[in-house]
C-alpha cells in the first residue's frame, strides 16, 4: 500500500511538559548588557566603526538566546498528535464471519463418500480447514483491512477492523481452542457484523464473509434489519456454504424453495431477494473451499482508501539540535574573538 497523502488534523502544537516554559524568560539572559561590556573612555570619535565586531556581537547573543530556548522548550516536550494519513491501494473491508458451532468440528467429506464410499474419519475438520485457507486469504492480501468474528449461540468479535493483520492471525489461531456450542444463531451474527460498518467513513469495497455450514430461518424483523443495515453501508455479501453431507441441501441448483425448505434454501433465497451484491459458494471438500477462497482473492481487488491515525510526533529532538547548534556556533565566535583578539596574557604582553 502506497502513502499518497498525509493529512495532519492538528492546527498547533501540543507540550507534555509546559511547567517548564516558565523558564524561557531565561531566554532574554543574553540580551542584557553587563558592566564587563562598558568601557569608560574619554572619547571614543577617534575609534573606527568595527562593523565585524558588531556583526560578532549580534551573532553570538542571537546564538545564546536560541541555545536556551531550544533547551527549555525541549524539556517543555512539544509534539503533534493527531495526524492521519491516507493511504491507497487495491482490495477490501472485510469481515469475516466464522460459524464456530459444533458442527464445524466434524471431519471434511471426501470425494468417494460423496459417490456412496466409506467415511474416513482421519480427515482433517472443517473448522482447520477453514482456519488454514482463511489464515493463507489474508496473508496474501496486506492491502485489506480485515475484522474477524465468530458465531454459534451468540456472535463474538475476535479482531476489530485493523491493518495489522497479525491480530487476524492470532484470532484465526484461537479458533482451535475448545469446542463450539450446538447452536448457529445466524441472524444475530450477521446484524452484529453489519454493526461493525457503522460510523466507519466509506472507503472503498465492504463485503461481509461468511463461512458456515448451516443456515437459519429469520422473522421478518430480521430480514428487514438484514436488509437496510446491508443497503446503508453498502456491504456485500459473500456465503462460503459447507455441505455437511450428500444429504445436506444443494444451494448450487438455481430453484427457489418452499416454506418447507431447509435452513440453508431459506437463508439463501433472503439472500439472493436483497438488493445489495450476494455471492453463493458451495463446498464439499478441502479442495473446494481452497477454490472458493482463490475466486473471492480474484473478484475483491476494487481500489480501496483508507485513513490511518499516526502516533504522536516528538519534536523535542528538532529543539535539542537547534540548541546544540546554537553551542556551536558560540564556540565558534568565540575562537573567531580569539584569534582575532588574542589574549595579551597569553602572547607574553604584559595587560
Amino acid at each position: 500500500m502506497n502513502v499518497d497523502l498525509a493529512v495532519d488534523l492538528v492546527t498547533g502544537i501540543d507540550l507534555a511538559q509546559p511547567l517548564w516554559l516558565l523558564l524561557l524568560p531565561l531566554a532574554v539572559l543574553p540580551l542584557l548588557r553587563r558592566r564587563r561590556d562598558t568601557l569608560t573612555l574619554a572619547t571614543i570619535a577617534w575609534l573606527p566603526h568595527d562593523r565585524v565586531g558588531r556583526f560578532a556581537g549580534l551573532l553570538w547573543r542571537a546564538f545564546a538566546v536560541l541555545a536556551i530556548a531550544g533547551i527549555v522548550v525541549g524539556l517543555a516536550g512539544p509534539g503533534r498528535s493527531g495526524a492521519q494519513q491516507l493511504r491507497t491501494g487495491r482490495g477490501a473491508e472485510i469481515l469475516i464471519l466464522m460459524d464456530r458451532s459444533s458442527s464445524m468440528d466434524a471431519n471434511t467429506l471426501q470425494k468417494d463418500v460423496k459417490s456412496g464410499g466409506q467415511f474416513n474419519a482421519s480427515r482433517p475438520t472443517k473448522i482447520a480447514v477453514v482456519r488454514e485457507l482463511l489464515s493463507e486469504f489474508v496473508a496474501k492480501r496486506p492491502d485489506d483491512r480485515f475484522a474477524l468474528m465468530t458465531f454459534s449461540t451468540q456472535a463474538m468479535l475476535v479482531a476489530p477492523f485493523s491493518d495489522s493483520h497479525a491480530t487476524v492471525q492470532a484470532g484465526l489461531q484461537a479458533t482451535a481452542i475448545g469446542r463450539g456450542l450446538p447452536d448457529t444463531l445466524m441472524g444475530r451474527a450477521l446484524q452484529a457484523a453489519i454493526g461493525q460498518f457503522a460510523d466507519r467513513p466509506y472507503s472503498g469495497s465492504r463485503i461481509v464473509l461468511i463461512v458456515s455450514d448451516g443456515g437459519a430461518r429469520l422473522d421478518e424483523g430480521q430480514r428487514q434489519r438484514i436488509a437496510a443495515g446491508l443497503a446503508r453501508h453498502r456491504i456485500g455479501l459473500y456465503w462460503v456454504y459447507i455441505r455437511s453431507s450428500p444429504n445436506s441441501p444443494d444451494l448450487s441448483r438455481d430453484v427457489a424453495g418452499t416454506l418447507d425448505s431447509d435452513e440453508e434454501q431459506a437463508l439463501h433465497d433472503f439472500f439472493r431477494s436483497l438488493a445489495t451484491p450476494y455471492r453463493l459458494y458451495q463446498t464439499d471438500d478441502a479442495e473446494a473451499m481452497a477454490q472458493a477462497m482463490a475466486e473471492i482473492d480474484r473478484q475483491q481487488n476494487l481500489p480501496l482508501s483508507t485513513l490511518e491515525r499516526l502516533p504522536r510526533r516528538d519534536l523535542s529532538p528538532a529543539c535539542y539540535l537547534a540548541a546544540l547548534l546554537a553551542c556551536l556556533g558560540l564556540l565558534a565566535c568565540r575562537a573567531l574573538q580569539l584569534e582575532r583578539w588574542p589574549d595579551p596574557g597569553r602572547s607574553g604582553v604584559p595587560r
